[in-house]
């Protein structure tokens, strides 16, 4: 394993000084416990959005705290649940009479410990729970995984709280958002987590792995290598039969790379996955390639479908200002 690491203990604590000091005009970091806020005070009655998760994801959840996004994200230790007592203090931290809105995929750590944190707060508070991996099947017993959609859901909810929406109005929204869209990803090689200082799984120079979640975990099989082309209809398929999206619907097409996909083929894929779409009668008008929701050094990518209306559009274009996500401003 050759990372650029001081120690394991101190990783995670680094990053985020370096996070926060490279995004001072942004967001703020809190030691003791670790949660990243906005650097500017949230507006009274705006409703406040916080997300979470294990780091090792980024720039997912704390590259989208700023104005148009999050309020304030609780990164755990790599791939792990940050606890209920980071959320509890970022949204005391940061809630001014709007309520609060819990972003959370699902994940069994992620959810159990939001929901503590919830419970434990003292004011109002509604929880968004995204789940777009069409890689498991509904029936799957965990559920299934929220991963590059999340994303997409914070950027749109996010605009409207902006706007002054309440939080009935978010928690609906974000809902919706998350029922339009669909994710599925394939890798080419495992990450490598520093405490475990080995790959998490052996994949051959002659295998894919279809289907993985963000965690370093496998896919649902391992494919011999094929083409580009052959791989994103294997994934579109996969998330055209889940939307069934109609001739003439706008949608949202986000490629995401997991740490270690160069752009030249992200791009690539973005193209191939258009494509796709667009011989169906789909209008492929909003796009987001690249890193973004990432597994630490994993080889490979995410492909993302979300279903778009004209409320849905505008409030994807609306302004956002945070350290992986800047237009409009």
């Amino acid at each position: 394993m050759k990372k650029f690491i001081n120690s394991i203990d101190t990783l995670l604590e680094e990053s985020l000084l370096g996070f926060a000091k490279a995004h001072a005009d942004i967001v703020q970091f809190n030691r003791q416990p670790h949660f990243v806020k906005r650097i500017n005070p949230t507006p009274t009655g705006k409703v406040t959005l916080i997300s979470g998760g294990g780091s090792g994801h980024e720039p997912l959840h704390t590259g989208f705290v700023g104005q148009g996004m999050l309020d304030a994200a609780c990164p755990g230790q790599i791939f792990t649940s940050p606890t209920p007592d980071q959320m509890l203090a970022a949204a005391q931290a940061v809630e001014n009479g709007g309520g609060v809105l819990f972003i959370v995929k699902n994940y069994a750590g992620d959810v159990m410990n939001f929901e503590i944190a919830a419970e434990m707060l003292d004011c109002p508070n509604a929880t968004v729970l995204v789940n777009d991996d069409v890689s498991l099947p509904k029936t799957h017993s965990i559920g299934r995984r929220g991963v590059a959609g999340t994303l997409i859901v914070e950027k749109i909810v996010g605009a409207a709280a902006e706007q002054g929406a309440d939080l009935a109005t978010c928690k609906a929204l974000g809902d919706r958002v998350n029922q339009a869209t669909a994710s599925m990803g394939v890798a080419m090689s495992s990450c490598t987590v520093p405490a475990l200082g080995k790959p998490t799984f052996d994949i051959s120079d002659s295998e894919i792995e279809m289907g993985v979640g963000i965690h370093g975990e496998r896919g649902r099989e391992t494919l011999p290598l094929m083409s580009a082309t052959e791989i994103v209809e294997l994934i579109a398929g996969a998330i055209d039969e889940e939307l069934r999206p109609q001739k003439g619907q706008s949608a949202l097409l986000h490629i995401n790379g997991f740490g270690a996909t160069p752009l030249l083929e992200l791009h690539l894929m973005y193209d191939l996955a258009a494509q796709y779409w667009e011989k169906r009668g789909v209008n492929i008008c909003r796009s987001l390639v690249g890193n973004y929701t990432t597994s630490l050094d994993m080889a490979g990518c995410s492909i993302t479908l979300t279903l778009l209306d004209e409320e849905l559009m505008r409030l994807w274009d609306a302004p956002v200002n945070t350290a992986a996500l800047r237009w409009g401003c």
